[in-house]
Protein backbone atom coordinates (compact mmCIF):
# COMPACT_ATOMS: atom_id res chain seq x y z
CA UNK A 1 0.00 0.00 0.00
CA UNK A 2 1.19 3.44 -0.94
CA UNK A 3 1.92 5.48 2.27
CA UNK A 4 3.67 8.20 0.03
CA UNK A 5 1.82 12.29 0.99
CA UNK A 6 0.20 13.22 -2.38
CA UNK A 7 1.53 16.99 -1.82
CA UNK A 8 4.64 17.48 0.81
CA UNK A 9 6.47 20.86 1.34
CA UNK A 10 10.20 19.91 2.98
CA UNK A 11 11.92 23.37 4.22
CA UNK A 12 10.20 25.64 1.66
CA UNK A 13 11.25 29.17 1.94
CA UNK A 14 9.50 32.25 -0.48
CA UNK A 15 10.03 35.73 -0.54
CA UNK A 16 8.89 38.70 -3.07
CA UNK A 17 12.11 40.33 -3.13
CA UNK A 18 13.63 41.08 -0.09
CA UNK A 19 10.02 40.25 1.81
CA UNK A 20 9.83 36.97 3.11
CA UNK A 21 6.51 35.24 2.52
CA UNK A 22 7.58 31.65 4.04
CA UNK A 23 9.94 30.49 5.77
CA UNK A 24 10.94 26.73 6.39
CA UNK A 25 7.39 25.07 5.61
CA UNK A 26 6.93 21.53 6.21
CA UNK A 27 3.60 19.66 5.30
CA UNK A 28 1.94 16.57 4.27
CA UNK A 29 -1.45 15.91 2.37
CA UNK A 30 -2.27 12.64 1.90
CA UNK A 31 -4.09 11.39 -0.91
CA UNK A 32 -7.92 11.94 -1.29
CA UNK A 33 -7.76 14.46 1.70
CA UNK A 34 -9.35 17.79 2.24
CA UNK A 35 -7.20 20.45 3.78
CA UNK A 36 -7.64 23.78 4.32
CA UNK A 37 -4.91 26.30 5.12
CA UNK A 38 -6.02 29.19 7.56
CA UNK A 39 -4.63 32.40 8.83
CA UNK A 40 -4.24 36.02 8.56
CA UNK A 41 -4.63 38.20 5.24
CA UNK A 42 -1.25 38.42 3.91
CA UNK A 43 0.10 35.30 5.54
CA UNK A 44 1.25 33.43 2.73
CA UNK A 45 -1.62 30.68 2.35
CA UNK A 46 -2.35 31.83 -1.47
CA UNK A 47 1.87 31.65 -2.20
CA UNK A 48 1.31 28.20 -0.97
CA UNK A 49 -1.35 27.34 -3.97
CA UNK A 50 1.04 29.07 -6.21
CA UNK A 51 3.74 27.15 -5.21
CA UNK A 52 2.09 23.28 -5.39
CA UNK A 53 0.82 24.72 -8.54
CA UNK A 54 3.64 25.73 -10.27
CA UNK A 55 3.49 29.49 -10.56
CA UNK A 56 6.26 30.67 -8.46
CA UNK A 57 9.07 28.54 -7.65
CA UNK A 58 10.85 28.37 -3.92
CA UNK A 59 14.14 29.60 -3.22
CA UNK A 60 14.81 27.03 -0.99
CA UNK A 61 13.17 23.63 -0.28
CA UNK A 62 11.12 20.86 -2.14
CA UNK A 63 7.42 20.58 -3.73
CA UNK A 64 6.94 17.48 -4.44
CA UNK A 65 3.17 16.67 -5.94
CA UNK A 66 2.39 12.91 -6.33
CA UNK A 67 6.23 11.86 -6.44
CA UNK A 68 7.25 14.61 -8.89
CA UNK A 69 9.17 17.40 -7.88
CA UNK A 70 7.09 21.08 -9.01
CA UNK A 71 10.16 22.97 -8.12
CA UNK A 72 12.48 21.38 -10.66
CA UNK A 73 9.25 20.75 -13.99
CA UNK A 74 10.02 22.18 -17.40
CA UNK A 75 7.29 24.20 -19.25
CA UNK A 76 6.05 20.80 -20.55
CA UNK A 77 6.02 19.17 -17.32
CA UNK A 78 4.30 22.13 -16.04
CA UNK A 79 1.41 21.92 -18.27
CA UNK A 80 0.62 18.45 -17.52
CA UNK A 81 0.77 18.51 -13.72
CA UNK A 82 -1.89 21.69 -14.50
CA UNK A 83 -3.67 19.51 -17.01
CA UNK A 84 -4.37 17.57 -13.38
CA UNK A 85 -5.45 20.04 -11.46
CA UNK A 86 -8.58 21.78 -11.23
CA UNK A 87 -8.47 25.82 -9.53
CA UNK A 88 -11.42 27.06 -7.79
CA UNK A 89 -10.20 31.10 -8.06
CA UNK A 90 -11.66 33.68 -5.35
CA UNK A 91 -15.04 34.73 -7.15
CA UNK A 92 -15.01 32.14 -10.00
CA UNK A 93 -13.53 33.91 -12.38
CA UNK A 94 -15.62 33.19 -15.13
CA UNK A 95 -14.90 34.24 -18.83
CA UNK A 96 -17.78 36.97 -19.20
CA UNK A 97 -17.45 37.11 -23.01
CA UNK A 98 -18.75 33.36 -23.01
CA UNK A 99 -21.45 31.32 -22.47
CA UNK A 100 -21.51 28.81 -19.09
CA UNK A 101 -21.13 26.23 -21.54
CA UNK A 102 -18.38 26.97 -23.30
CA UNK A 103 -17.03 28.39 -19.86
CA UNK A 104 -17.19 24.81 -18.62
CA UNK A 105 -16.05 23.43 -22.04
CA UNK A 106 -12.96 25.84 -22.00
CA UNK A 107 -10.27 23.40 -20.14
CA UNK A 108 -11.83 20.24 -21.93
CA UNK A 109 -11.23 21.62 -25.11
CA UNK A 110 -7.39 23.28 -23.69
CA UNK A 111 -6.35 20.02 -22.41
CA UNK A 112 -8.07 17.01 -24.74
CA UNK A 113 -9.07 16.53 -27.87
CA UNK A 114 -12.36 14.96 -27.98
CA UNK A 115 -15.38 15.10 -30.15
CA UNK A 116 -18.07 18.02 -30.10
CA UNK A 117 -20.52 15.59 -29.16
CA UNK A 118 -18.31 14.04 -25.82
CA UNK A 119 -17.68 17.48 -24.84
CA UNK A 120 -21.23 18.71 -24.77
CA UNK A 121 -21.99 15.40 -22.60
CA UNK A 122 -19.50 15.95 -20.12
CA UNK A 123 -19.94 19.46 -19.77
CA UNK A 124 -23.91 18.33 -19.27
CA UNK A 125 -22.52 15.78 -16.82
CA UNK A 126 -20.64 18.28 -14.66
CA UNK A 127 -23.68 21.31 -14.89
CA UNK A 128 -25.64 18.13 -13.22
CA UNK A 129 -23.19 17.53 -10.69
CA UNK A 130 -23.59 21.18 -9.60
CA UNK A 131 -27.01 21.40 -9.49
CA UNK A 132 -27.10 23.56 -12.55
CA UNK A 133 -28.14 21.38 -15.63
CA UNK A 134 -30.00 23.22 -17.74
CA UNK A 135 -28.28 26.97 -17.58
CA UNK A 136 -25.24 26.09 -20.48
CA UNK A 137 -26.96 28.68 -22.77
CA UNK A 138 -26.72 31.34 -20.20
CA UNK A 139 -24.37 34.25 -19.52
CA UNK A 140 -22.30 34.76 -16.63
CA UNK A 141 -23.80 38.16 -16.67
CA UNK A 142 -27.47 36.09 -16.13
CA UNK A 143 -26.37 34.30 -13.04
CA UNK A 144 -26.72 35.20 -9.18
CA UNK A 145 -22.98 35.03 -7.25
CA UNK A 146 -23.95 31.87 -5.88
CA UNK A 147 -24.83 30.12 -9.29
CA UNK A 148 -21.76 31.67 -10.81
CA UNK A 149 -19.75 30.32 -7.91
CA UNK A 150 -21.17 26.79 -9.18
CA UNK A 151 -20.28 27.32 -12.47
CA UNK A 152 -17.12 27.88 -11.91
CA UNK A 153 -16.69 24.53 -9.54
CA UNK A 154 -18.56 22.61 -12.94
CA UNK A 155 -15.04 23.95 -15.19
CA UNK A 156 -13.04 23.37 -12.29
CA UNK A 157 -13.77 19.76 -11.90
CA UNK A 158 -14.40 19.34 -16.07
CA UNK A 159 -11.44 16.74 -16.48
CA UNK A 160 -11.66 15.09 -12.79
CA UNK A 161 -8.79 16.33 -11.20
CA UNK A 162 -6.38 14.43 -9.43
CA UNK A 163 -5.90 17.89 -7.36
CA UNK A 164 -8.10 20.71 -6.45
CA UNK A 165 -7.15 24.04 -4.97
CA UNK A 166 -9.55 26.17 -3.74
CA UNK A 167 -8.67 29.96 -3.04
CA UNK A 168 -11.07 31.74 -0.53
CA UNK A 169 -14.49 29.63 -2.34
CA UNK A 170 -16.74 31.10 0.01
CA UNK A 171 -15.87 34.87 -0.25
CA UNK A 172 -18.68 36.92 -1.25
CA UNK A 173 -21.30 34.28 -0.67
CA UNK A 174 -24.62 34.81 0.81
CA UNK A 175 -25.49 32.06 4.01
CA UNK A 176 -27.35 29.68 1.40
CA UNK A 177 -24.78 29.88 -1.37
CA UNK A 178 -22.38 29.70 0.75
CA UNK A 179 -23.57 26.32 2.44
CA UNK A 180 -24.47 25.11 -0.89
CA UNK A 181 -20.72 25.80 -2.42
CA UNK A 182 -19.44 23.88 0.73
CA UNK A 183 -21.44 20.93 0.17
CA UNK A 184 -20.74 20.61 -3.02
CA UNK A 185 -16.79 20.49 -2.72
CA UNK A 186 -16.92 17.56 0.40
CA UNK A 187 -19.01 16.03 -2.08
CA UNK A 188 -17.25 15.94 -5.06
CA UNK A 189 -14.14 15.72 -3.32
CA UNK A 190 -15.17 12.55 -1.86
CA UNK A 191 -17.51 11.05 -5.04
CA UNK A 192 -13.81 11.83 -6.97
CA UNK A 193 -11.30 11.00 -4.73
CA UNK A 194 -9.79 14.26 -5.15
CA UNK A 195 -6.96 15.95 -2.61
CA UNK A 196 -8.08 19.30 -2.09
CA UNK A 197 -6.11 22.12 -0.38
CA UNK A 198 -8.15 25.45 0.61
CA UNK A 199 -6.69 28.38 1.65
CA UNK A 200 -10.15 29.97 3.28
CA UNK A 201 -11.20 32.58 6.22
CA UNK A 202 -14.27 30.58 6.78
CA UNK A 203 -13.33 29.09 9.68
CA UNK A 204 -17.00 27.81 11.23
CA UNK A 205 -17.74 26.45 7.66
CA UNK A 206 -14.70 24.95 6.94
CA UNK A 207 -14.31 22.94 9.86
CA UNK A 208 -17.61 21.01 8.99
CA UNK A 209 -16.14 19.21 5.79
CA UNK A 210 -12.01 19.47 6.25
CA UNK A 211 -10.05 16.72 7.59
CA UNK A 212 -7.43 18.64 8.31
CA UNK A 213 -6.23 21.80 8.98
CA UNK A 214 -3.05 24.18 8.91
CA UNK A 215 -2.28 27.60 10.41
CA UNK A 216 -0.10 29.81 8.71
CA UNK A 217 1.17 32.93 11.01
CA UNK A 218 4.16 35.38 9.98
CA UNK A 219 5.40 32.98 7.29
CA UNK A 220 5.42 30.06 9.29
CA UNK A 221 3.27 27.02 10.15
CA UNK A 222 2.07 27.86 13.83
CA UNK A 223 -0.42 24.91 14.42
CA UNK A 224 -2.13 22.05 13.02
CA UNK A 225 -4.86 19.59 13.31
CA UNK A 226 -8.06 18.02 12.79
CA UNK A 227 -11.49 19.94 12.92
CA UNK A 228 -11.67 18.70 16.79
CA UNK A 229 -8.13 19.03 17.48
CA UNK A 230 -8.82 23.29 16.36
CA UNK A 231 -12.03 23.43 18.35
CA UNK A 232 -10.42 22.35 21.24
CA UNK A 233 -6.84 24.23 20.95
CA UNK A 234 -5.32 25.85 24.05
CA UNK A 235 -3.02 27.62 21.34
CA UNK A 236 -3.63 31.84 21.96
CA UNK A 237 -3.40 31.96 17.97
CA UNK A 238 -5.50 29.49 17.12
CA UNK A 239 -8.01 30.73 19.72
CA UNK A 240 -8.36 34.13 18.58
CA UNK A 241 -8.47 32.94 14.93
CA UNK A 242 -11.04 30.74 15.22
CA UNK A 243 -13.17 32.86 17.57
CA UNK A 244 -12.08 35.83 15.79
CA UNK A 245 -11.27 38.11 18.32
CA UNK A 246 -9.80 41.35 18.18
CA UNK A 247 -7.04 41.23 20.93
CA UNK A 248 -3.93 38.76 20.78
CA UNK A 249 -0.84 37.54 19.53
CA UNK A 250 -2.01 38.55 15.97
CA UNK A 251 -1.77 42.21 15.28
CA UNK A 252 -3.40 44.32 12.80
CA UNK A 253 -0.84 46.87 12.02
CA UNK A 254 1.72 46.15 9.64
CA UNK A 255 5.43 45.84 10.79
CA UNK A 256 7.11 49.42 9.88
CA UNK A 257 10.77 50.30 10.57
CA UNK A 258 10.18 53.54 11.01
CA UNK A 259 7.86 55.91 13.29
CA UNK A 260 4.99 57.79 12.13
CA UNK A 261 7.03 60.94 13.09
CA UNK A 262 9.74 60.11 11.39
CA UNK A 263 7.58 59.09 8.23
CA UNK A 264 5.70 62.24 8.46
CA UNK A 265 8.67 64.28 8.87
CA UNK A 266 8.57 65.73 12.60
CA UNK A 267 11.75 64.30 14.22
CA UNK A 268 11.52 64.02 17.68
CA UNK A 269 10.42 67.35 18.65
CA UNK A 270 8.38 67.70 21.60
CA UNK A 271 5.22 70.22 21.57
Amino acid sequence: MDTAPFIELKDVSFAYGERTILERINLKIPRGRLVAIMGGSGSGKTTLLRLISGQVAPQQGEIIVDGRHVEHMSERELFEHRRRMGMLFQFGALFTDLSVFDNVAFPIREHARLPDAMVRDLVLMKLAAVGLRGTQDMMPSELSGGMARRIALARAIALDPQLMLYDEPFTGLDPISLGAIAHLIKKLNDALGTTSVMVTHDVERSLNIVDYVYFVAGGTLIAEGTPDEVRASASPWVRQFVRGEADGPVHLAYPATTTLSADLGLGDAHA
